[in-house]
């Protein structure tokens, strides 16, 4: 017997009775002669016509709903009530199948996508009909944070509620992803008189702190995550951020924590947004910084790059960046061929000092490190980064809302929200 062919056989006869099913269920009687009437977008009275059918694939198979269609005599706009009641106005799929489209389509390329509907549900889809949905609910989540980022412009921002959170971190970072050539007209490219074939994708983490493991280092509260991201400047990107972190408690948080690695938009925003919180620069860029110059003032010498700084690096676990500079400038006059490196790094740190003592922010029992951000670039953005993908601005955002909202944990609330 191949037990396999048997399965796959009784699978498809019960999703087959189950769509009759579900056709019997969605045949609609006529209204009565008091609903046969209903008004119009234009103010005027929309008439029942008659009964109409419309294919549906639902998360068994294909059925067929019948329900009552109007037709305003003014506007001419015709209307479906039951459509917009059962959620499948404008589409012949049911919520169920979007929902499993949605769910695939953040993870796999839309193809992989269809293939993986068909064996797993036994549902026939296209490429297009994961992609365009994927994207429409994507879209629609994309929809419901820039309403939350115009009423943050307002400072129209929920009621704090809830307990007290010990600390909460806001991290930021920045990622290209590739896209089509009308998406990067004008746009200069990262070599000298090439064009540009990536855009950036900010990303945004918030999570909650509440202890430290046995060696006294701080551990990130589990599931407790959240991420928000787009190609937008970094003004609409801070105020999205913003937004978000009130969403998760900003108010409520005793100490409040912004990491990020040097770049001057995040701490542009971070100024502006977060002022009240503790600023840390990553550790470990710092820790780059020092190896980029090490590899100049001693190129092909390894040993003596480590040794360098070996003895940078400890005066910048203790904080001490004013003897970093001290220090980096004193190279000058021995390096004059390196002047302009050594001092475009002493600006860095200097810049920087009060968000580089690290002795201290580890006395408080802080991270010091942004790697949950460098993660969710990893993980959130990856989707959009492999192999022969390029997207428009709107596709890559509508994709990256729901990236960070099924990451995020929030995809439930999101489709409760949806039918409410």
């Amino acid at each position: 017997m191949d037990l396999e062919a048997v399965e796959l056989a009784l699978r498809a006869s019960l999703h087959q009775a189950g769509a009759t099913a579900l056709s019997t269920l969605l045949q609609f009687d006529p209204p009565s002669k008091e609903q046969r009437q209903l008004l119009c977008s234009c103010g005027h009275a929309a008439r029942y016509v008659e009964l109409r059918s419309k294919p549906l694939l639902t998360a068994v198979a294909a059925a067929t709903c019948l329900r009552p269609y109007y037709l305003c005599d003014h506007c001419h706009h015709g209307q479906f009530p039951v459509d917009t009641e059962l959620d499948i106005e404008n589409t012949e799929l049911s919520p169920g199948v979007r929902r499993m489209l949605a769910t695939i389509g953040h993870e796999l390329p839309f193809a992989q996508g269809r293939e993986q509907m068909e064996l797993l549900a036994g549902l026939c889809v296209t490429t297009k009909a994961v992609e365009r949905t994927a994207e429409a609910i994507g879209a629609d989540m994309e929809a419901r944070q820039l309403r939350q980022r115009a009423q943050a412009t307002q400072l129209n921002l929920p009621i704090p509620m809830g307990p007290r959170i010990p600390i909460l971190y806001v991290e930021m970072d920045g990622t290209g992803i590739p896209v089509v050539r009308k998406e990067t007209e004008g746009r200069a490219g990262k070599q000298d008189g090439q064009p540009a074939h990536t855009r950036e994708v900010k990303l945004g983490c918030i999570f909650t702190q509440t202890k430290l493991d046995a060696e006294g280092y701080p551990i990130r509260d589990q599931d407790s995550t959240s991420s928000v991201g787009a190609i937008e400047s970094c003004e609409e990107f801070g105020l999205r951020l913003y937004a978000e972190a009130w969403r998760r408690g900003w108010a409520r948080a005793t100490k409040k924590v912004v990491l990020g690695d040097g770049s001057e938009w995040i701490w542009n925003q971070a100024a502006l947004h977060f002022s009240d919180a503790t600023h840390i620069v990553d550790l470990y860029h710092s820790r780059e910084h020092l190896w980029t110059l090490a590899a100049k003032l001693y190129p092909h010498d390894a040993p003596a790059q480590k040794r360098w700084v070996r003895v940078e690096k400890d005066k910048l676990d203790d904080g001490k960046i004013e003897d970093i500079v001290a220090s980096l400038r004193a190279l000058a006059a021995i390096h004059p061929g390196l002047a302009k490196d050594i001092e475009t790094e002493a600006n860095y740190f200097e810049g920087n000092k009060e968000r580089m003592r690290y002795a201290e922010f580890r006395k408080q029992g802080l991270f010091v490190g942004s790697g949950v951000v460098e993660a969710g670039c990893k993980t959130v953005i990856g989707r959009l980064k492999r192999s022969g993908m390029f997207w428009t601005v709107r596709g890559g955002n509508a994709i990256i809302a729901l990236r960070c909202c099924q990451i995020s944990g929030n995809f439930q609330d999101y489709w409760e929200a949806r039918r409410a």
